[in-house]
């Protein structure tokens, strides 16, 4: 005589871990320097968690320039400015379970901080990431030609080249991109998210 089997009790346990990473939002911020790779990387990664069920928004520092920071410059009080915007809209769309893809320069330390406490106040969760491609290679890819027209002398306050860049001491990842894909850094960081509970 053969006996029905129990559904399998693995399955049930790990449906409520499954449903509860989809639920929890949180802001992922990429921060590096021009063409480092950290939209390419946000995009690919967005379109897995988004496949996996996960409620997704990319904010781009470049897309944001164009609406919500515009007419800032780039000096340094300007930067500030667009950063710590960005980080209060990630915030907000964080702390209704989004999960925030923020691939943004964010230049200096200080501003870096003010967004994570604008996070620790509200209670969100905030991950830096270092996307951290050499200058050369950045220069090399040199994705919208700010590199070339820096060397030209049509351009000037580069991040990284005559405008500073502070690279996080102590992110919660460092992902080194050079001699790698986009899809190996992807799967990086979507594991280190899985290893959060937010994947």
């Amino acid at each position: 005589m053969t006996t029905a089997h129990a559904p399998a009790a693995r399955d049930t346990a790990e449906a409520p871990s499954a449903a509860a990473a989809r639920e929890r939002g949180a802001t992922v911020w990429l921060t590096g320097l021009p063409s480092a790779g950290k939209t390419t990387l946000a995009r690919a990664l967005a379109a897995r968690l988004r496949a996996e069920g996960h409620e997704v928004e990319v904010l781009d520092g470049d897309e944001i320039r164009a609406f919500l920071s515009r007419g800032l410059g780039f000096t340094r009080g300007d930067r500030h400015t667009h950063v710590t915007r960005i980080g209060f809209v990630a915030q907000k769309l964080a702390s209704h379970g989004v999960k925030v893809l923020a691939p943004v320069i964010a230049p200096y330390a200080d501003s870096r901080a003010a967004v994570r406490e604008l996070h620790a106040a509200g209670g969100t969760e905030y991950l830096e990431i270092h996307v951290a491609t050499p200058l050369a290679l950045c220069s090399e890819r040199d994705v919208k030609g700010l590199y070339a027209r820096q060397a030209a002398g049509e351009l000037s306050g580069l991040t990284g080249v005559d405008d500073p860049y502070e690279a996080p001491e102590d992110p919660e990842l460092r992902i080194r991109t050079q001699g790698r894909s986009v899809a190996e850094s992807a799967a990086e960081l979507h594991a280190f998210l899985t290893e959060r509970g937010l994947a």
